[in-house]
């Protein structure tokens, strides 16, 4: 038997998938709880939104964070709602390393009024990719992953 690839069928099977999801997953938790978090995947799945110094910015914990990665060094520039830097005071964090084939966590200690800076025992491998944990002094966690070497 032959089979065609239809391009358009992929995406309608898969949207399919992800309502079906969504309804299993409402009335399992409820929909005030899933639909946020779908939400707030889908918005940021599209696409990279620059930070002011270049470095790929995403939703983390209530704040906005901008990833720059320069040799060892991993900074996090941390933004309010209205873009404009947020301080850091009280803030924790850790970032884990992965190349695929080697793994390693830095803590992320507040430098300055509104970043976050660690640094790993190597240079940072093109291709890597990070995986930030941040809790605010508020206590809000959140995670997100940055693949900054890939842009």
């Amino acid at each position: 038997m032959k089979h065609t690839f239809l391009p358009g069928a992929v995406r309608v099977v898969s949207a399919s998938l992800i309502a079906a999801s969504f309804l299993v997953l409402s009335a399992a938790v409820g929909p005030t709880v899933v639909a946020p978090a779908l939400a707030q995947s889908h918005a940021h799945g599209q696409g990279h939104q620059k930070g002011p110094n270049g470095g790929d910015m995403k939703d983390i914990a209530g704040v906005h964070a901008e990833i720059l990665v320069a040799g060892r060094t991993i900074t996090i520039n941390v933004f309010d709602d209205a873009d404009k830097p947020a301080s850091t005071k009280g803030f924790t964090g850790s970032a884990l390393v992965s190349d695929g084939k080697t793994k390693e966590t830095v803590t992320l200690a507040p430098s300055g009024e509104a970043a976050l800076k660690g640094e790993t025992k190597g240079a940072i491998a093109a291709g890597a990719t990070i995986t930030i944990l941040l809790k605010t002094e508020a206590g809000k966690t959140g995670q997100v992953r940055f693949s900054p070497h890939d842009h």
